[in-house]
């Protein structure tokens, strides 16, 4: 498969209409895509902690460092798919020539050595980047991949709610599958490893469904551009800083909730390993139905708006968690955790489908089209947020004097529901916040796509 520089030309083969078996097949992706992302967010804190050792400060710095390796990787793989075409296409090759290290990758994670400290401390740095470098290899092309399927609004918002609603499936057999079968094993560290083995396995059957199951019939103009003008063009795009600003903070308040759900679970509730599962799934159960509803939703009100208010909501619920759930209210804590699940993923398909309205936002207003590093640089966004979150869970599990595998003090136990709710809720509420600044409506992209006509940017066919 010899690779060649991307071509310089527009092209639009057939109908931009995409079937229900494309549709499908595009979402099998990120369900692969979640099974490390939903691990990272559900189950690796509580692992590192309370099943592989690692002190809460050490697994802190050990995200940090992650991230920042995969914001790097993020970069470089966004430049190698705006540089290079395959017969197969741009960016589908990658899923098939990566999709069993992937899994391999994910394995390892969750492989416990019985090592010493240190060593084991070095075993958790290599498999954890190793598998960060995989990811970005899949993950790149992976978010890439909806500008080259279609160019019509309607149909990525819609190709994007199939996405996310296997997303939220892959999510959900990781919540459900991995403490079940984990609880299933004395020795709960081979009981992880089996789990996610398991989940490993099923990621690459996803990833090579959707390689086999997609079609790139959309190429852009990607001009050769130095790394540094790249960069100078995309400070110039106000509309794409802006989602890089949505990214992070989002991602900070998703991530230090989800990975102290476990925590909330079995500590603050008091559950076992059923309850557990039970209260991960509840919360994945209420972001699948947030993809099916935001999908309805936003064919009859302003995807923005609901982008905006839905995140303001989750920071009043998320006061209400705090404030009206003691320890023994466990059937009010499912109640509101289900509630808040739902509203906080109604913008999960918006935010993912206004992507690459900002990448042509760009071209019209600059003149140059920045892809590759404009989905590199949400990546990074993304990952800069879940490094922040996974340093301060890091520590604030440590402020909060978290002892692993026992009885939690007053201390601890406000720790953990603070973390729970009004912590990530500040970080939602200031999402809401900076939605208000962007302006690229339904109404707005229309006359983006006809201005893009008239310049030659997207031939017609």
């Amino acid at each position: 498969m010899q690779s060649t520089p991307s071509t310089p030309t527009d092209t639009q083969p057939g109908s931009e209409k995409l079937s229900i078996t494309e549709k499908i097949g595009f979402g099998a992706g990120d369900m692969a895509l979640n099974v490390v992302i939903s691990s990272m967010m559900l189950i690796i804190t509580f692992y590192y902690t309370d099943i592989f050792g690692l002190d809460p400060m050490d697994m802190g710095i050990l995200f940090f460092t992650v991230k920042i390796v995969g914001a790097v990787s993020d970069l470089v793989m966004g430049q190698i798919t705006d540089r290079f075409t395959f017969l197969q296409g741009r960016y589908r090759p990658w899923l098939l020539w990566l999709a069993i290290p992937y899994a391999v990758s994910v394995f390892f994670v969750f492989t416990t050595p019985e090592w010493e400290y240190d060593a084991k401390l070095i075993w958790a740095y290599s498999t954890y980047i190793m598998m960060t470098l995989i990811t970005s290899g899949v993950g790149i092309p992976y978010i890439s991949l909806p500008s080259a399927l279609t160019s019509d609004p309607k149909e990525k918002l819609s190709a994007n709610g199939y996405r996310l609603f296997l997303a939220k499936i892959g999510a959900f057999m990781v919540a459900i599958v991995v403490p079940l079968v984990a609880g299933m094993w004395s020795d709960k560290a081979v009981g992880y490893q089996v789990a996610m083995a398991i989940m490993s396995v099923i990621g690459a059957a996803m990833f090579l469904f959707c390689y086999f199951n997609t079609t790139e019939r959309v190429v852009h103009v990607v001009e050769p551009q130095p790394l540094l003008s790249q960069f100078i063009q995309l400070l110039k795009n106000d509309q794409w800083l802006i989602l890089v600003g949505v990214c992070i903070t989002g991602t900070i308040g998703y991530v230090i909730r989800g990975s102290v759900a476990i925590y909330y679970a079995k500590y603050y509730l008091g559950g076992d390993d059923a309850t557990v599962s039970a209260f991960l799934s509840t919360g994945v159960a209420a972001a699948i139905l947030a993809m099916i509803a935001s999908t309805w939703i936003t064919k009859f009100y302003c995807k923005i708006n609901l982008f905006r208010y839905t995140q303001l909501i989750v920071a009043a619920l998320s006061v209400a968690i705090y404030v009206f759930v003691d320890p023994q209210d466990v059937l009010l804590a499912f109640v509101l955790y289900f509630l808040l699940s739902f509203v906080v993923d109604l913008h999960a398909p918006v935010f993912w489908s206004i992507i690459s309205e900002t990448i042509d936002y760009g071209q019209v207003k600059n003149g140059k089209r920045v892809s590759g590093f404009a989905y590199g640089g949400i990546s990074v966004g993304q990952k800069a947020g879940m490094g922040i979150a996974g340093l301060m869970v890091g520590w604030l599990l440590t402020y909060f004097q978290y002892v692993p595998n026992q009885e939690q003090s007053e201390t601890s136990m406000m720790g953990i529901a603070l973390m729970l709710s009004i912590i990530p809720g500040v970080f939602h509420g200031l999402m809401g916040l900076l939605m208000f600044m962007y302006r690229i409506n339904d109404r707005y992209y229309a006359e983006l796509k006809r201005t893009m006509i008239v310049k030659g940017y997207i031939a017609q066919h």
